[in-house]
């Protein structure tokens, strides 16, 4: 599992020219799933990301995570970060999950976020998206597991 993390000032999701998530100070993080990726790895990487201290404090030390600032949390899934491009010019997608059991696990992933932080926004699961954000920073963490 992979979540690439970006610490913004605002970030929305648009369908077909509307947006359908939005969010202000936070984290918007691209969510990758591969075959072998579980509930316990998703737990881990929602301790993580909930705790990770990438916020300025009063003296301006990167201290602070996200519930101590009352961030909000913009998740959407992201299979292209499981291409591999390592034969050729096309990336080969044989890594991601299959759709149906990627799908279920970000559902976990944002059902449990939602326990844990008071604004938590989502994309749409398979669907052609656009993302705007402006990447406060830039801040930009990838963790894996």
């Amino acid at each position: 599992m992979k979540f690439v993390i970006q610490r913004v000032e605002n970030a929305s999701v648009e369908i077909d020219k509307k947006t359908i998530s939005e969010i202000g100070n936070g984290f918007l993080v691209l969510i990758g799933i591969t075959h072998n990726d579980t509930k316990e790895t998703a737990d881990y990487l929602i301790n993580k990301l909930i705790n990770l201290r990438v916020f300025e404090d009063e003296n301006g030390k990167l201290n602070l995570s996200l519930n101590d600032i009352k961030g909000e949390l913009l998740l959407v899934s992201q299979f292209t970060l499981y291409g591999d491009c390592s034969r050729g010019n096309r990336p080969s997608f044989t890594q991601a999950a299959n759709p149906e059991y990627a799908n279920e696990l970000y559902e976990y992933i944002v059902n449990e976020c939602k326990q844990k932080i008071q604004t938590v926004k989502s994309g749409v699961f398979g669907a052609n998206m656009k993302i705007n954000l402006i990447n406060d920073g830039p801040v930009t963490i990838i963790m894996e597991k």
